[in-house]
């Protein structure tokens, strides 16, 4: 039986050679760096810290980089907002910066959702460059978090200038793969491909997230093309009625293994875990679930990036996938 990877987020919560040790020994056999904050050279010494603390547990570790891709996001903000319940919002002008295309797609009534669908956002007033809405559901607003508008396809370049310097500097590091954001079509692949090659990165696999309906539909096509296919259930969960998500997460995983394509599953698998030192018998569940519809790799992102209990997550991901595996041998 093939070996499950076991992926954290690097984050402060982890970025210590001793917590990220104990992780690695914990059964962590990669890390995904999330590039949507930061450019990928300004890591070199978070590199230097991750690959240290596999050597000290004796694990040879994958790293991730997780491209900004076509995901649309707010701006930097002064400070953090906090929104309640009926308060206005205002993008654009003197409000929080957006997107210019975001002006052209959006219309009065539309809803828009922030930080992965934390935050909905109804446009009340819209214009050329300035957008009012009354927050339908509240939090804490942060900089740089991703925007949607629901129902609303807003065209966007596969890679980004960042997404491309930070392929350059891929190919001089240890980066074992590349996660792609909001896969659209196998064009989008095959752009990624193109980068790599381009940039003598050919050896950096590519990890596709499929993250909106385009994904959903052009799942067929995105197999051949990705090294591995990653069910991103964040924002795929944004993109329609969250009691459908399961039934498309188990399509998706039947078709890769169908294909033998290596597939991930990720967000939110252990997210009570950010403030308790014990999961869910849900998230347990779910974990398990995944691993018996044949994903070969799981990965967690706020739970050891920002959590609490950074080390125990990664046990708990790890003992749960090797208990779902035995579970297997033995049917």
């Amino acid at each position: 039986m093939l070996m499950t990877d076991i992926f954290g987020t690097w984050g402060p919560s982890c970025n210590s050679e001793d917590v990220l040790t104990n992780m690695y020994k914990e059964g962590m056999t990669g890390i995904r760096v999330n590039l949507s904050h930061t450019m990928l050279a300004d890591c070199r010494e978070g590199f230097k810290i991750i690959k240290s603390s596999a050597d000290l547990a004796n694990v040879s570790t994958k790293i991730l980089i997780d491209l900004q891709g076509p995901e649309l996001r707010i701006g930097k903000l002064d400070a953090d907002i906090p929104l309640k319940e009926g308060n206005l919002l205002t993008f654009g002008d003197n409000g929080v910066s957006i997107d210019k295309r975001i002006f052209d797609a959006i219309e009065v009534g539309d809803e828009i959702l922030l930080d992965d669908g934390k935050i909905m956002v109804k446009a009340e007033n819209v214009s050329s460059d300035r957008i009012e809405g009354r927050v339908i559901r509240g939090g804490i607003l942060k900089s740089r978090k991703s925007i949607l508008v629901i129902g609303k396809q807003i065209d966007m370049p596969t890679l980004t200038d960042a997404d491309i310097s930070n392929i350059k500097e891929a190919a001089k590091m240890s980066v074992a793969g590349v996660m792609l954001p909001f896969v659209r079509s196998s064009k989008d692949i095959i752009t990624l491909r193109k980068a790599l090659v381009d940039n003598d990165a050919s050896h950096i696999k590519i990890y596709a997230k499929i993250e909106n309906r385009s994904g959903i539909e052009m799942i067929d096509s995105l197999i051949p093309e990705a090294d591995e296919i990653v069910i991103a259930r964040g924002d795929l969960g944004n993109s329609m009625p969250l009691w459908e998500l399961p039934g498309v997460q188990k399509r998706i995983a039947a078709k890769c293994a169908a294909k033998n394509k290596p597939f991930m599953v990720v967000t939110q698998m252990l997210s009570s875990m950010e403030k308790s030192a014990v999961p869910t018998r849900a998230e347990v569940s779910d974990i398990f679930n995944a691993i018996l519809d044949g994903a070969t790799s799981v990965m967690v992102t706020g739970e050891t990036a920002v959590g609490d209990y950074p080390i125990e997550v990664i046990r708990y991901l790890y003992r749960t996938t090797v208990e779902a595996k035995e579970f297997l041998r033995k049917i």
